[in-house]
């Protein structure tokens, strides 16, 4: 069958379904009154040169919550990775708090200071990117927040030979409603010349 995004539900229902695995950006931002800590399954890497990542929340202007609110103003966070053994606390960041939470406290999630700029980092995240705001524009019913990351935490334990290891980070993945995949199931394939 063929149509329009609505023919076959909500827009919404039928990207996040088809768009599989999204990579959750779990970002963490410093508030006036508290730390912030949100997951975003609308998230990727938009250039490597410079290296800039990009997580888009629903929501533009007042509407936007805490956590994109506080990195396009303050102009800095960190985005955690998500991985098998954190799924769990990422999930309760997911959770609508008031305003004035700390929702690394809410969600018993250890933070960190970040070393380049001043946001917590989810201390027990395997890779952990610091960002500087590069920018960010409204997209629809969304903003864009786009970061150049300044400096990299990556656990020893996810290195080989001082490079990432893919298959050391078991990194997990936002499918669509409730389901999540983990990136354990692998395969190569040699790219054509």
């Amino acid at each position: 069958m063929d149509g329009a995004p609505d023919a076959f539900g909500s827009p919404y229902r039928l990207l996040s379904g088809a768009v599989v695995p999204r990579p959750i950006a779990w970002v963490s931002t410093r508030g006036d009154d508290a730390d912030n800590l949100a997951p975003y399954s609308f998230s990727t890497v938009a250039s490597v040169n410079p290296p800039v990542l990009v997580f888009a929340p629903v929501g533009r202007g007042p509407s936007l919550k805490d956590t994109p609110r506080n990195a396009i103003s303050r102009g800095e966070f960190v985005v955690n990775v998500v991985t098998r053994d954190l799924v769990e606390a990422m999930n309760e960041t997911a959770a609508t708090v008031p305003p004035g939470v700390d929702e690394f406290e809410y969600a018993g999630v250890e933070k960190a200071e970040a070393v380049r700029v001043d946001a917590p980092r989810v201390a027990d995240a395997k890779v952990a990117f610091e960002c500087t705001l590069y920018d960010s524009m409204e997209v629809g019913s969304s903003t864009l927040v786009l970061g150049e990351v300044v400096h990299a935490h990556v656990a020893d334990e996810v290195l080989t030979d001082g490079k990432l290891d893919t298959t050391k980070l078991d990194a997990v993945g936002r499918l669509a409603g409730s389901e999540y995949a983990t990136t354990d199931d692998r395969f190569e394939l040699v790219r054509p010349e």
